[in-house]
């Protein structure tokens, strides 16, 4: 019970990173939905999709768009964060329990498995639209943490923990998809190359080694770059890269304790006049012992993340959000909008999200496999599954993969925007009304 309070600050600190990012989230879109549809469209797409940046080194060649660099490169660091996010929680944080993890990882799975059903039936007579089934599934962890926090305390801590951990679970979901679903060809020796790596850096963590650049290098010159060439999504590379990262500390909460009660009495010792601006030179000595025996008690995992979830938030999302939001509208809205592939996303992600969420969670409640989140009641989760239907970033980027006629990439997207939209406002609207309730 002691670490609950840390536990509830961390998780606090990275909902509020979220919320942040959403707003930038915000911004970057409306700006890349103004640049695409202005008479500068021409130059949104040179920048993203025309540009090519990088390196050829002898049979290695890692030139490509901005936009793939992005997708393949700066995701791939997001999920990274989410992996590491992922593994502290279940270590010892809101997942480190069945009875707590069960509940947002059913509600994840339900909110995968009844929007994928509903786009189906939508487009099942239309053979050309199925394959974008995947689209509805993903839920965007900033746009709706930063709705969330608009509530203030209208909602829990409670919630926000439980629709992250949903979130993160199905962007996990989807991202397994692209993978194995929408990946044209698998190179299996790159893959076993990439398993090697693993295996490696797997042994490393086992054997005590504890510096985050030797497992940056393995990490990036093995697994990532192997997941590049192998046809499967380099997003997974970042997620399996972060679960070899070491998580725990080389001294114990207890030693440290004792340990920092001793050098902080040998401190006072070295120099009793308190009136004294210099420090004596036993004193300096023993705030380096001070500072060796905390970074003794830190851990690679949370300094990787303390480090690099704000970049994420606050950089990579948005910076996907402008490259990939930017869609040039090209006729009707209302004909896209009513278009089989736009209803069936709406449908997968307005009703899908909720139903599924909504009804997963009810189970296993109702089995006592699960309890709802202390301070949390059924009005608020039916809110959070509402919100939980704006797909945005990943169901963009699963749009992308799924179509090859730009035009029905056209379509989906609209089709998205609009789901996000509606869903937001629903959910929105719905925990507004509910508030009194849940005070």
């Amino acid at each position: 019970m002691k670490n609950k309070p840390l536990s509830s600050f961390r998780i606090s600190r990275f909902i509020n990173e979220e919320a942040y990012g959403g707003i930038l989230l915000i911004i970057a879109t409306i700006i890349a939905l103004i640049w695409a549809n202005s008479s500068f469209f021409e130059s949104y797409h040179y920048v993203w999709h025309d540009y090519k940046v990088g390196f050829v080194w002898g049979e290695i060649d890692m030139v490509a768009s901005l936009h793939h660099w992005i997708n393949d490169g700066l995701m791939a660091l997001f999920f990274f964060v989410v992996g590491l996010e992922i593994k502290r929680e279940i270590m010892g944080g809101e997942l480190s329990s069945m009875k707590k993890a069960s509940l947002p990882i059913a509600a994840a799975v339900g909110g995968m498995v009844i929007p994928a059903l509903l786009y189906v039936v939508v487009t099942i007579n239309f053979p050309e639209y199925i394959n974008g089934w995947g689209i509805p599934m993903a839920t965007d962890i900033a746009f709706a943490l930063g709705l969330l926090a608009m509530l203030g305390s209208k909602v829990p801590l409670n919630l926000k923990i439980f629709l992250t951990a949903l979130a993160i679970a199905d962007d996990l979901g989807a991202v397994m998809v692209i993978a194995l679903f929408y990946t044209e060809s698998i190179d299996m020796n790159e893959l076993m190359y990439a398993g090697f790596c693993l295996a490696v850096l797997v042994a490393a963590n086992f054997a005590g080694v504890r510096k985050t650049v030797f497992y940056a290098l393995i990490g990036f010159a093995g697994v990532w770059i192997a997941f590049i060439y192998s046809g499967v999504h380099a997003t997974i590379a970042g997620v399996l890269i972060a679960l070899t990262i070491p998580a725990r500390t080389k001294i114990s909460e207890n030693d440290y304790i004792d340990k920092l009660g001793r050098y902080l009495e040998k401190f006072k010792k070295e120099n009793p006049d308190t009136n004294s601006t210099l420090l004596t030179k036993g004193q300096v000595h023993v705030i380096s012992e001070i500072e060796d025996l905390s970074k003794k008690a830190h851990t690679p995992l949370q300094k990787l993340e303390h480090a690099l979830h704000p970049v994420t938030a606050y950089f990579i999302l948005p910076v996907f959000a402008l490259s990939n939001a930017g869609v040039h509208i090209d006729g009707s809205i209302d004909d896209m909008l009513i278009h089989p592939i736009s209803l069936g996303i709406i449908a997968g992600l307005v009703l899908g999200k909720f139903l599924g969420i909504a009804l997963f969670s009810k189970l296993m409640v109702r089995m006592k496999i699960a309890a709802l989140p202390e301070g949390v009641n059924w009005n608020q989760i039916y809110g959070v599954a509402f919100l939980a239907g704006i797909g945005f970033t990943m169901s963009m980027f699963i749009s992308d993969l799924a179509f090859k006629d730009d035009s029905f990439k056209q379509i989906a997207k609209v089709g998205i925007m609009g789901a996000s939209l509606l869903s937001a406002l629903i959910g929105m609207l719905w925990l507004g009304l509910t508030s009194s309730e849940n005070k």
